[in-house]
């Protein structure tokens, strides 16, 4: 019994350590290509809006944002119709390093099709301009359909009254404390004609087919709010784009 012990002692010695010693493993695929498209997100969050020459492009017939030139418009030939029910309570209130935007859910019935709002956004000046006019500020809430297609509702803002619901978001921002409520509301305008073409996202990786509904109705901010948010952003606005061939259409209420 004891010689087979031994025997067996000795032959394990002999077993060389590379095969006790697990083989390297190459990395899945999986995880190389979610490497990529971190490195992608990571490239495409950081851009300057003074370098937009540098800014990676998917396609180019399609591009946001446009000049609107009011005679050029077409009638839209169905109802059109917009039907806002967004909440009043935000999730979210942040300085993003590109925008001051806001995490808040509901949703916009468009023409009897339904989207979800998943947050909203500030420009200065006005990315879209009408007939080649500017305005201060321009808020984007970008929606998003059961089958990805997104759609944005943009409204300018112009200098007037103080506008509630746009000081809550700067206060939210500016003293660190989270407003859970908010007066989404004041930052809509009652009359919700608009104009409606397809073009694409104003920032990288500015993807196509998005669905825009610029409301030609302005709200009000005061001239201190316009200046509050220019603290912060004097000059996030994409340049305008060619039109191409694309048709805007009209609706109005």
């Amino acid at each position: 019994m004891k010689k087979k012990l031994l025997i067996s002692v000795l032959l394990s010695l002999l077993i060389p350590v590379t095969a006790c010693t697990p083989k390297k493993q190459s990395e899945p695929v999986e995880n190389v290509l979610h490497t990529q498209e971190s490195s992608q997100k990571k490239e495409e969050s950081h851009f300057e809006y003074d370098d937009q020459k540098s800014w990676k492009q998917v396609s180019g017939k399609m591009q946001s944002p446009i000049d609107i030139p009011s005679s050029l418009v077409e009638k839209m030939a169905d109802g059109g119709a917009i039907q806002l029910d967004y909440s009043r309570k935000i999730s979210e209130a942040k300085n993003n390093g590109h925008s001051i935007q806001v995490t808040d859910s509901g949703t916009a019935t468009i023409n009897h099709r339904r989207f979800a709002l998943t947050q909203f956004h500030f420009h200065a000046q006005s990315e879209h301009t009408i007939d080649g006019k500017y305005y201060p500020l321009e808020a984007h809430f970008v929606n998003q359909a059961q089958d990805g297609r997104l759609a944005v509702i943009g409204v300018f803002f112009t200098e007037g009254a103080e506008n509630k619901g746009f000081q809550e978001v700067l206060g939210d921002v500016s003293d660190g404390k989270k407003t859970e409520i908010i007066d989404i509301e004041s930052m809509f305008p009652e009359n919700k004609s608009y104009y409606h073409y397809l073009g694409s996202l104003t920032t990288p990786p500015l993807t196509e087919n998005v669905e825009w509904y610029i409301l030609k109705t302005p709200v009000d901010v005061s001239k201190k709010q316009i200046e509050m948010f220019e603290e912060y952003y004097e000059h996030n606005n994409r340049n305008s784009q060619s039109l191409n061939d694309r048709v805007i259409l009209e609706h109005d209420e």
